[in-house]
């Protein structure tokens, strides 16, 4: 017979830093502490690594007699944990595949990184996002949402989700029952919506209840509080939401996970432990606390008083239970699978990188073309000014960031200035303005500029020097309606290496653009 200490212990997901698991982290896998393990970034050096710890991961569990779910945030695009810098293959993100609008493409793009999340013991994906865009100014959904049109999004959700689970992967819808109708990010407020009912059902529930139909069997819910359904707890602790919305409403019998708990829009609300139990209270069957031990070992605390008090239904953690070891049977890793072998055989196939290509290529947009600037003459001085993330300022050199090298090795006479664009204090203006002036072509290479009133004015200043431009817009495609004085305007709606090398070819004439953005611009198309 089960202990109560494991059943409470198959509810809570967890994360640690470094490259090997911590001994802790192993006793509570071995003990049933813990049913599910979350990486990051910070726990990712290279494939063969990954395998090495998960197949200890998978071996501690063996001891519990219970398989384990090791899962991760592996969207594609911005939100990717395992990245072509770490030995993988890098996939264009949701709004790129949005652009192309090609279900069968997302289905396979998809499977391959099912594939290589498999080979590296990883069996469960917190992922398709499939937010509907509402706001323009949402800092979180981004180029993480596959568009404005309900009806688009949901077939290439339902898209998506077969192609994790075809994959051999576990995914996760989310965030429900919506994150796109919000300015605000959840990481470090609670967002709170007073839109009404009807709205929501009309526009965000769509594609919700497109990848149900289609059988997804994980749904991730989101700190976001919906005043007309709930007026006093967020989506993640509100039974309203979860036993309610989500189940008897849309008849969802899968999976639910939440969101980190670690957010400040709930973890400002209540203790560590208080909202394990209030999670579990309102249907959620896995509760995610991915940084800290000491609120981990909070949770399971709080949640085992909880039971032992009569509080915490035995019966709700006896449901949850029931849909956590389905799963981890159906997903099962067995160790002895986890070789050195079978990861470079499948890590970046030919086949992968071909689907992610040709999804890149798919997922760009010509807003603005001028036929005389591309391929990029090579008679002109060509200068690329590039607004890069602050962890890339290191590169004193453009050719540095990642854009750079892909240019710099089809057209190496290329000039580039790196900027960051809260850190250029006037004289670093006036040297891009001295730039901008000597080259006869500048390349303006954006990343979500109209969320930057700084990095706006700053490109919007360079364009109004250069004698021509083209604009490089790679992240939200809004960008195109701030530099609308750019003779040429491309969007590749995300900056993974597969969409920064398109960018590239489409800049050297190896294809011509012909996506269509899943979201509306002010600018109008003049192909």
């Amino acid at each position: 017979m089960t202990s109560l200490e494991s059943k409470i212990g198959r509810m809570l997901a967890a994360g640690f830093d470094g490259l090997e698991a911590p001994d802790y982290l192993l006793e509570w896998v071995r003990t049933g502490r813990i049913g599910t393990v979350i990486l990051f970034a910070r726990n990712i050096e290279s494939p063969e690594q990954v395998a090495r710890l998960t197949r200890s991961l998978h071996e501690a569990a063996l001891v519990s007699g219970d398989p384990l779910l090791i899962c991760v945030d592996q969207e594609g695009g911005t939100v990717a944990r395992m990245r072509e810098a770490h030995g993988f293959t890098e996939s264009p993100g949701a709004m790129a595949l949005g652009t192309a609008d090609d279900e069968t493409l997302a289905e396979n793009v998809s499977q391959v990184m099912a594939r290589e999340l498999r080979t590296v013991g990883v069996n469960w994906n917190l992922a398709p996002a499939i937010d509907v865009t509402h706001d323009i100014r949402n800092p979180t959904t981004g180029t993480r949402s596959l568009g404005t049109n309900p009806a688009r999004v949901s077939a290439l959700a339902a898209a998506q989700v077969r192609g994790f689970q075809r994959g051999g992967v576990l995914c996760s819808a989310k965030h429900f029952p919506g994150l796109g109708n919000t300015p605000t990010d959840t990481h470090y407020a609670l967002a709170v919506i007073d839109g009404s009912v009807d709205y929501l059902w009309e526009h965000d529930l769509i594609p919700f209840r497109a990848v149900i139909d289609g059988g997804i069997e994980s749904i991730m819910m989101t700190h976001v509080q919906f005043t007309a359904l709930d007026a006093q707890y967020p989506s993640t602790l509100s039974p309203a939401l979860i036993g309610g919305l989500l189940r008897d409403d849309l008849r969802f019998d899968g999976l639910v996970v939440t969101d980190c708990m670690e957010m400040k829009a709930v973890a400002d609300l209540y203790d560590a432990g208080e909202l394990a139990v209030l999670s579990a209270l309102a249907g959620i069957d896995v509760v995610l606390f991915s940084h800290t031990r000491t609120l981990q070992e909070a949770a399971f605390d709080g949640m085992l008083k909880a039971a032992r008090e009569g509080r915490l239904p035995l019966a709700h953690i006896d449901d949850a239970n029931a849909r956590v070891l389905a799963l981890k049977t159906r997903y099962a890793i067995d160790p002895a699978a986890l070789t050195l072998e079978n990861v470079r055989n499948v890590i970046r196939h030919p086949d992968h990188l071909a689907v992610m290509a040709q999804a890149a290529r798919a997922g760009c947009t010509l807003v603005r073309d001028d036929p005389a600037l591309r391929p990029l003459p090579s008679g002109l001085r060509i200068g690329v000014v590039e607004f890069v993330p602050v962890y890339e300022s290191a590169a004193q050199d453009g050719s540095g960031t990642a854009f750079g090298q892909f240019l710099a090795a089809q057209r190496p006479q290329t000039a580039f200035l790196p900027l960051v664009a809260q850190h250029t204090d006037d004289a670093k203006r006036a040297h891009a303005r001295a730039f901008a002036h000597d080259h006869d072509l500048i390349v303006i290479v954006t990343r979500n500029a109209h969320l930057s009133p700084v990095q706006a004015e700053i490109a919007l200043d360079l364009i109004g020097t250069a004698s021509q431009s083209i604009a490089v817009c790679l992240r939200n495609p809004f960008d195109a309606d701030v530099l609308t004085g750019a003779d040429a305007i491309l969007c590749t709606c995300g900056d993974s290496a597969p969409s920064l090398a398109a960018a590239v070819d489409a800049l050297m004439g190896k294809f011509t653009p012909s996506g269509r953005l899943p979201v509306p611009l002010v600018t109008e198309f003049n192909l």
